[in-house]
C-alpha cells in the first residue's frame, strides 16, 4: 500500500520544464526548461527558486559533478556550459553541432552527450577536449545509461533501437531491436542486472544484462510515450513518467504496478510529465512537466 501526498508545486519557469538534476544536498535540486532558465530549488523552502544561469535556447539535459560543485548544462543548438555553483559563473564552455541534445551522463572523467544528429559526443571533463564522436544512427540519440560493472553503456535511439557500446574502446557491441518507436528512457537497475527501457510506443521493457540483453518482460505501462525512469533511494521501487500526464510507481523486484499518480486522483500534472527525480530527502519524488510546473510528491510505503 502506498500513500501519495502532493506537498508542493514549484512555479516560475515560463516554458515546459524538461529536466531535473540532483545537487550536493539532498534537499536541493536543479531544473531546466524551454525558457533557458536554470533554477535551483530547496525542498525545505517551497517555491523559492534561485536562478543559477540563463541561456538563449531550451535545455533538455544537465549533469551535476559533486566533487567540483559544477553543473554541466547542454544548451540546444549551442553546446556545453559548465557553471560553478558557488559563484554562479560560467567557467568553461564548448561549442557543439547545431542540434538538440537530449541527455548527458558523466562517468569518471568523461562526459557522454546524446545528440539529435545521431552522434554521441564523448568529452574529457577537465580539458573539454573531444575524445570520440560516435555516429551510430541517422536518427536522434535520446537517452544514455552507464553500466560500470559490465564496462559498457547503453544508448536509446529514435530508430527504435538500443545500442550497447564498450565503455573503454567505445566500440559498438550489440544492437537491440527494442521497440516499435523511439526509445526515450533507459535506466540500468542499481545492481546492473537489468536494463529498463521506455519508449514512445508506451511499452516498458526489462532486458536481462547477464543473458546478453534477453527480453525478460514487456509491460504496456502507459497510454502514451514513456519519458523517464528513476529508482527510489532504497532501490526497492522505480517510477516512470509519461506523455499521458501520469507517474507510475513499480515494484523493482516483481515489476508490478503499485500506484498511479495522475490529475484525477492526486491533482497531478495537466500535460506531459518529462522528468523524475527521486530524492534522498524524505523519500520525496519530484516531477517536471510541459505544464511549466514542478510537483513534489511524498510517498509513504
Amino acid at each position: 500500500m502506498i500513500k501519495v501526498e502532493k506537498i508542493d508545486t514549484f512555479t516560475g519557469h515560463r516554458d515546459c520544464v524538461y529536466t531535473l538534476e540532483k545537487s550536493d544536498e539532498a534537499h536541493r535540486f536543479f531544473s531546466a526548461a524551454g525558457d533557458g532558465f536554470i533554477v535551483r530549488w530547496n525542498l525545505q523552502k517551497p517555491d523559492v527558486g534561485e536562478m543559477i544561469a540563463k541561456v538563449a535556447h531550451s535545455v533538455y539535459a544537465m549533469a551535476y559533478r559533486p566533487n567540483e560543485n559544477h553543473l554541466w548544462i547542454v544548451e540546444n543548438f549551442e553546446g556545453i556550459h559548465v557553471i560553478d555553483i558557488d559563484t554562479k559563473q560560467e567557467i568553461h564552455s564548448l561549442k557543439l553541432a547545431a542540434t538538440n541534445y537530449f541527455d548527458i551522463k558523466i562517468y569518471k572523467n568523461l562526459a557522454y552527450i546524446a545528440g539529435g544528429d545521431g552522434v554521441i559526443s564523448i568529452i574529457e571533463t577537465d580539458t573539454l577536449n573531444f575524445v570520440k564522436q560516435i555516429k551510430a544512427s541517422e536518427m536522434s540519440v535520446r537517452c544514455l545509461s552507464i553500466n560500470p560493472v559490465e564496462r559498457e553503456f547503453a544508448a536509446g535511439f529514435s530508430d527504435n533501437t538500443i545500442k550497447i557500446f564498450d565503455l573503454q574502446t567505445f566500440q559498438l557491441k550489440k544492437v537491440i531491436e527494442a521497440h516499435q518507436n523511439s526509445v526515450f528512457a533507459l535506466k540500468y537497475s542499481p545492481d546492473f542486472k537489468y536494463l529498463l527501457s521506455g519508449s514512445r510506443d508506451a511499452r516498458l521493457k526489462i532486458w536481462d544484462v547477464e543473458k546478453s540483453y534477453l527480453l525478460e518482460k514487456e509491460i504496456v505501462a502507459h497510454t502514451f510515450a514513456i519519458n523517464n525512469i528513476d529508482y527510489s533511494p532504497d532501490y526497492k521501487y522505480f517510477a516512470t513518467c509519461s506523455m499521458d500526464k501520469s507517474l507510475k510507481i513499480w515494484d523493482a523486484e516483481s515489476f508490478k504496478l503499485l500506484k498511479v499518480i495522475d490529475r484525477a486522483r492526486h491533482a497531478g500534472h495537466g500535460t506531459s510529465v518529462n522528468k523524475l527525480l527521486w530524492t534522498q530527502y524524505d523519500n520525496q519524488l519530484v516531477s517536471a512537466s510541459d505544464d511549466r510546473t514542478i510537483s513534489v510528491w511524498k510517498l509513504a510505503f
